[in-house]
């Protein structure tokens, strides 16, 4: 007899990749750099809309952004942004794009200033996740006041597309913050993962 896997709502009937995605990236603790650097290019992109369209596409975009290397991705000149411009493995809206590149060289500025781009996101959670407990998908918060202050932060430093909700967003994909309902079985792995980094 196959157990059941119960998983956060969200989760569920959306396809494989959404699955995958839950099952082994979402909120476990991200200290490396360029993974950092992927997912905040990737919330970007998905502004406005679903987040399935960007796991969809998220080969494109490894193609398109020199496999996520922030060094080589503020290089890029003009000309190399038209012709993402009329790549369809991306979404091809200008103001993102060129936000992913302007991105890109205020990450380097940031990993200049505290070493490492990690090492600046983490100390918005003094260095561990958050874990939080919730019981039901409709009980997650879109922001936090730690959202809040890393979004402020960021828009200072100069990065676009980096609003509260979308840097929660991030926070939760990259572990900062523990979302997985309690009922999940993701909740204690990753939470067993936080208590590691502490």
């Amino acid at each position: 007899m196959t157990k059941t896997v119960t998983r956060c709502k969200w989760a569920e009937g959306v396809g494989l990749n959404y699955i995958e995605y839950h099952d082994l990236e979402w909120g476990v603790p991200i200290t490396d750099d360029r993974v950092q650097f992927e997912f905040l290019l990737l919330e970007g992109a998905q502004a406005g809309l679903s987040w399935s369209t960007i796991l969809n596409k998220r080969d494109g975009y490894r193609k398109a952004f020199a496999d996520f290397d922030a060094q080589k991705v503020a290089r890029f000149t003009d000309k190399r942004i038209e012709k993402l411009l009329q790549d369809p493995g991306i979404v091809r809206n200008r103001l993102k794009v060129r936000s992913a590149v302007h991105n890109a060289r205020a990450f380097l500025a940031v990993q200049k200033e505290f070493g490492s781009f990690s090492e600046y996101i983490w100390g918005f959670v003094d260095g561990k996740p958050i874990q939080n407990n919730f019981s039901k998908d409709e009980e997650i918060p879109a922001t936090s006041a730690e959202s809040d202050a890393l979004s402020k932060d960021l828009k200072q430093r100069g990065f676009k597309f980096v609003g509260s909700t979308i840097i929660y967003a991030h926070m939760q994909a990259t572990g900062l913050v523990n979302d997985h309902v309690v009922g999940c079985f993701r909740h204690k792995p990753c939470a067993a993962l936080g208590k590691a980094r502490s």
